[in-house]
This record gives structure tokens, C-alpha cells and sequence, in this order.
């Protein structure tokens, strides 16, 4: 689009073609008239004989050839690793080898919406506030472990809402003479700060009996990896309040808790939890809670030994845990 003061407007471009191609002036003299370069007047004039009143418009500036271009073929698998996986910009360029910043134009280009702003569960877009986030880290395994419990409805046999096409929650709610509430499974969870290793176990209820059991075999766990465990974090829930959960932690693990209604505080933990409703279960519609009881194991293996993280620079947590056992596959 040429600047309002400019000389040659898609009019005066015109009229400066048709003085030499229509009433036979000279390139220069036209030019001298219009104040432009020779050349300058040569190419509107050749324009002119070429494509009439059509080559008087501006035409793009963009180049007909880009070596460095990525192809068709990897933006779509870029929107589709995006939609389908609901990866980050980074976490897509390391599975793909790309850089970062190449693979957040692409996504901006296509216009995916960021992800706080879509439903996990959808992938419908939803309004949220941008609030700003402030990331720490410890500088080595065992200076902080995030504790929580995820509470998740059991899934009844036979498959649950999405298998069944019904309306979600209502076999949960509902108790007749033939249909008895499957009731909900607790997921206890430990997450070490440094490496995002995790230590998960599904059981049967949040007591403090059951949570202090819980960490004593995570502790043992992290011990088995070459992790000494010098504080834990948690909310303010009872069974974390309780002696049975301080005499479990003894006199060497320093317990913080969380200020009310701060669970961004324990952030690490509860993005594990988010993860691990997307990756595992939510992942697939299954049709029994044994099912999905079964694929726990194999999918906690994958995170702690396969699965890159966008804060690890696309390396799993194993490979911040040297002593980490178990078969790396």
C-alpha cells in the first residue's frame, strides 16, 4: 500500500505509462515530469504494455521461493501433535527437532489457541485470566517433594459416560436396586521437585493411616534411586495434620504445608495430577475400572522414563535420577 504522500499512486502510475506508451513522450521526460528515477518510469511503462490497467496495483513482496520453509507436511504434523496431544510449542520442537520459537509462528499462523485457554477435555476454547506464572525449581533431587491425593470416580463395569453415551455423573449419583455406585478411587501421589520423578499408588481412601503408609514406601522409592528426601510439602488436608503422617516422615524430613486456598503453591504435584487425567485417565475410554487399574503401572513407567518435559528441556525425569532403577523400555 503506497504512503499518502507518495508520487506514484495506482493513479499517477497511470497516467506516467500512458504519456509514454499512449501519447509517445520519452522515459525521461516523463520521468523528469513526475520527479521519479528513469528505471522507475521504464517499469510502469513496460507494466502497462504488459497488463493494462491490472499491472498498475501493488503486487506482494513475498518471495516466490523459500528454501527454508518448513513443509506442508510437518506443519500439519505440528497442528495435529498440538490438537490431538494438546503438547506446548516446546515440547512439540523437541520431538520434532525443531526450534521452539519455529513451532510457536506455526501454531500462531494456524491459529490454536493457547492451551489455558481450551478444555482439557474438549479441547473447546474457554475463557480464562492470564495470571502470571512463577516457576522455581530446587537444585537437587530430594530438596523438596510435593505430596497429594487426586480423588477419581471409579468407572462402573461395562464402561463409563463415554462408552455408554450417557450423561456424565449420573451413573455415580444414581443408586438403584440393580446399579450400586462404583465410589471413588484415591491417588496418592509424590512428586520430586528437581526431576519430576513420581511415585503414585490408587488406593481405597485418604485416611492417615493410608497416607502415612503411602510415604513411607514413596520414601523408600525415592532412597531406592539414590534420593535423600529433606522436605516435604503438602496441603492442609487432616490426614497431612495428623501425628501418624508426622511420626511417618520422622526427625531427618522437615513438613511444609501450604497457605489455605493456595494450591498453586504445591504446583508441581498438581500438574501431575493434571497429566496424569489427560495421558492416562482420560486418555482412552475404558470399559471397567480394572481396565484402566491396569494401564496405570505402564503409563507411570513411560513418565518417569520416557516422557520429555518442557521444564527438563524435553528430557524425562529419569535423566536427572542416575541411580533410577528399573528397566528403561
Amino acid at each position: 500500500m503506497p504512503h499518502r504522500n507518495a508520487i506514484l499512486t495506482e493513479t499517477g502510475r497511470l497516467h506516467l505509462a500512458q504519456l509514454v506508451v499512449d501519447q509517445g513522450w520519452t522515459l525521461r521526460r516523463a520521468a523528469e515530469r513526475f520527479g521519479v528515477a528513469v528505471n522507475t518510469a521504464r517499469r510502469w511503462a513496460q507494466r502497462y504494455r504488459e497488463q493494462g490497467l491490472a499491472g498498475m496495483v501493488d503486487k506482494s513482496s513475498r518471495p516466490k521461493h523459500c528454501p527454508h520453509q518448513l513443509s506442508q507436511r510437518t506443519e500439519r504434523r505440528i497442528v495435529g501433535l498440538r490438537v490431538t496431544k494438546r503438547w506446548g510449542p516446546a515440547r512439540i520442537a523437541y520431538h520434532l527437532h525443531l526450534n521452539p520459537s519455529t513451532v510457536h509462528k506455526v501454531i500462531r499462523r494456524y491459529g490454536c489457541p493457547p492451551l489455558r485457554w481450551t478444555d482439557p477435555a474438549t479441547g473447546a476454547r474457554i475463557k480464562t485470566s492470564r495470571a502470571e506464572k512463577r516457576r522455581y525449581e530446587h537444585a537437587a533431587p530430594g530438596d523438596l517433594v510435593h505430596v497429594d491425593i487426586k480423588k477419581l470416580g471409579r468407572i462402573p463395569d461395562g464402561g463409563g459416560h463415554k462408552v455408554l453415551g450417557r450423561a456424565a455423573g449420573t451413573r455415580n449419583k444414581t443408586r438403584t436396586a440393580t446399579n450400586r455406585r462404583p465410589g471413588y478411587a484415591y491417588i496418592h501421589n509424590a512428586v520430586d521437585d528437581h526431576s519430576r520423578l513420581a511415585y503414585s499408588e490408587i488406593l481405597t481412601d485418604e485416611k492417615k493411616e493410608t497416607a502415612a503408609a503411602f510415604w513411607q514406601r514413596a520414601n523408600a522409592f525415592f532412597n531406592a534411586a539414590g534420593i535423600t528426601v529433606t522436605r516435604v510439602l503438602t496441603d492442609n488436608g487432616a490426614c497431612y495434620r495428623s501425628n501418624a503422617f508426622k511420626k511417618a516422615l520422622g526427625d531427618d524430613i522437615t513438613h511444609k504445608r501450604t497457605r489455605p486456598y493456595r494450591p498453586q503453591t504445591n504446583g508441581k504435584v498438581e500438574r501431575f495430577n493434571r497429566i496424569m487425567l489427560e495421558e492416562w485417565a482420560y486418555a482412552q475410554p475404558y470399559t471397567s475400572e480394572t481396565q484402566r487399574v491396569a494401564a496405570f503401572d505402564q503409563w507411570l513407567h513411560h513418565y518417569n522414563h520416557h516422557r520429555g518435559h518442557t521444564a527438563l528441556k524435553g528430557h524425562p525425569p529419569a535423566a536427572r535420577v542416575p541411580n533410577l532403577s528399573g528397566v528403561n523400555i
